[in-house]
């Protein structure tokens, strides 16, 4: 499978790929994976638009969301050839945890962080009335900040995503504002600090207490010992 992967074979592919993943005996992320590497090598060759077109087929016709976005992570020209249309497009229906993280996680979010989306696209989905909007453009800050994953420490547009969204205290995008304060302790503990000591009137206790802790511990939610 190389350069002569057109678009009229999208669609048995990724049914071929359906397929494959639901006759495994055990469906978890692991195996899912497998599959998915399997594919990521025999497409390195593809062409970026036959690599979004089947990625497309895989969320918008099977809800393969996870897997399919990481065709496009690990597909170099893919992924350099993203922008606002294609992501939004490939986000649309997004709405449980599970479908916002790995597509903030695993696209919107490294996308931004090498300059292939706006801020202004990240800071539109923050004000959005969808909380799984909301949610994304938190977690898109995850990548500017994780190491593991390329994450270099950008304390101000995190802060300015978290700022937007610092008195809503809906549960998904609650979790999502101390989840990305906590990762940008490790580059700037005291900018943290100081975001939590503005905002106290207004953070939910979920965000003040976790985030307090990972400054105090280095951890989210530390175990209690003795009495």
């Amino acid at each position: 499978m190389g350069q002569e992967c057109g678009p009229l074979d999208v669609k048995p592919l990724a049914a071929q790929i359906d397929a494959e993943i639901r006759a495994l005996p055990v469906r978890n992320t692991p195996n899912v994976r497998a599959i998915r590497r399997r594919y990521s090598k025999a497409l390195k060759g593809a062409r970026a638009q036959f690599v979004l077109d089947l990625t497309r087929e895989l969320v918008q016709e099977y809800g393969y969301r996870g897997s399919a976005y990481e065709l496009i992570a690990s597909h170099r020209r893919a992924f350099q050839s993203l922008d606002p249309a294609v992501v939004e497009d490939l986000g649309r229906g997004i709405n449980s945890w599970w479908a916002v993280d790995s597509f903030a996680r695993t696209l919107a979010g490294p996308a931004w962080r090498d300059g292939l989306l706006p801020d202004a696209l990240i800071y539109r989905w923050a004000g959005s009335e969808d909380r799984w909007w909301r949610r994304a453009a938190l977690v898109c800050t995850v990548a500017l900040n994780v190491r593991s994953r390329g994450g270099r420490g950008d304390v101000p547009r995190t802060l300015a995503v978290c700022r937007t969204l610092v008195g809503d205290h809906d549960d998904m995008v609650v979790k999502a504002l101390s989840w990305a304060l906590r990762e940008l302790v490790v580059h700037d503990a005291q900018a943290v600090r100081d975001f939590l000591d503005k905002h106290e009137p207004v953070l939910a206790a979920r965000v003040k207490r976790e985030v307090r802790n990972k400054l105090r511990t280095g951890l989210k939610n530390p175990r209690r010992t003795g009495c």
